[in-house]
């Protein structure tokens, strides 16, 4: 099979390559005329332009980078398969690509950043967890590199975000459990680093305040979003001398782990303890009993930030820089009311 090249183009047209990649290109001083003939000549041909070539040739890459700050077994986490698919798919809309990495949080992490930064590896990114005090955005602002967060800062929050109101979602969910009678209800909450874990913590301790209810440092439990730590942290709650009988977990992960404790304990989850996640993960509607839950649409969030990280790319203006979604409580039978 012969490899159609410029050079060959060129020969069955009789015009310099020069000419030929020009036309190709659209240039605008090659004429309408020599642009059609080239044009047709290379479709008779079957010509496949070199898109690596021709991105290097336009000093930027129409691809952006996703480095997902996880270790190992935490890349199967849903509420990143979500994203991922939300974010991969609206690049493809829009005609770029995606590059997504893993790197476990800390000093790899932000030199990775920094190593693609200097390659241009990527023309953006998009960032996810974001820190309360994050070594990745300073790396990103300092550099002026296109980047658009799911999540805040603790502080400086002057970069394009879309996040989702952690303190309100909280809110519901305690006001929720307390119009079901629970008054003894525990947090197991994200590693305090991690900036919506700030959000969630503040919405579960001021939902408590609104409903007179004294927040107990003994029900309060961090855990590393997994559904194995949250079997633990919620082991210890339960083994309390005064147990709670509703459990608040800030990811669905940790709450299936937590239901999971539960049973084992033998007791019956929305009926002897009520159990509530965050992040609506597509199991949550199917798990046993069902979730309920906050849910925020990741999949539409993913498509969201990509967007706005390529108008940005492109010189484009945002309409909004600073997008902060409500979301909503999704009450299903993992919580009930309380019978004891």
């Amino acid at each position: 099979m012969t490899v159609v090249t410029l050079k060959v183009i060129a020969k069955a047209t009789g015009k310099s390559i020069t000419t030929v990649s020009r036309a190709l290109n659209d240039y605008d001083d090659v004429s309408e005329a020599t642009k059609e003939l080239v044009r047709q000549v290379a479709a008779d041909l079957g010509y496949v332009p070199n898109i690596f070539a021709q991105r290097l040739q336009k000093q930027h890459t129409d691809t952006i980078g996703l480095i997902l700050p996880t270790f190992g077994p935490r890349f199967s986490d849903p509420f990143f398969s979500e994203l991922l698919a939300g974010v991969g798919n609206r690049a493809a809309d829009l005609g770029y690509d995606l590059l997504v990495a893993t790197r476990a949080p800390g000093e790899e992490e932000v030199q990775a950043y920094c190593s693609m930064v200097q390659g241009r590896q990527v023309d953006g990114f998009v960032l996810v967890r974001t820190r309360r005090k994050d070594a990745r955005i300073e790396c990103l602002k300092k550099a002026d590199y296109p980047f658009v967060a799911f999540g805040r800062a603790e502080e400086d929050n002057d970069f394009p975000y879309v996040d989702e109101d952690g303190v309100y979602a909280m809110r519901l969910v305690i006001q929720h459990l307390v119009s079901l009678g629970h008054r003894r209800i525990a947090c197991i909450s994200p590693p305090p680093d991690l900036m919506f874990a700030t959000y969630r913590s503040q919405g579960f301790q001021d939902g408590l305040a609104e409903a007179g209810i004294g927040a107990e440092d003994l029900l309060f439990r961090v855990g590393d979003l997994t559904q194995r730590d949250g079997y633990e942290q919620a082991i210890v709650l339960l083994d309390l001398p005064s147990p709670p009988t509703a459990i608040v977990s800030c990811n669905d992960l940790m709450a299936f782990g937590a239901m999971s404790a539960a049973q084992d304990r033998g007791l019956v989850v929305g009926k002897d303890i009520s159990i509530t996640g965050f992040d609506d993960i597509p199991m949550a509607e199917y798990s046993h009993p069902s979730l309920t839950t906050i849910h925020q649409p990741i999949y539409q969030i993913g498509g969201m930030v990509c967007e706005m990280l390529i108008q940005l790319i492109r010189g484009e203006a945002l309409e909004k820089e600073h997008i902060l979604l409500k979301p909503e409580l999704m009450v299903r039978q993992s919580s009930g009311l309380l019978t004891v």
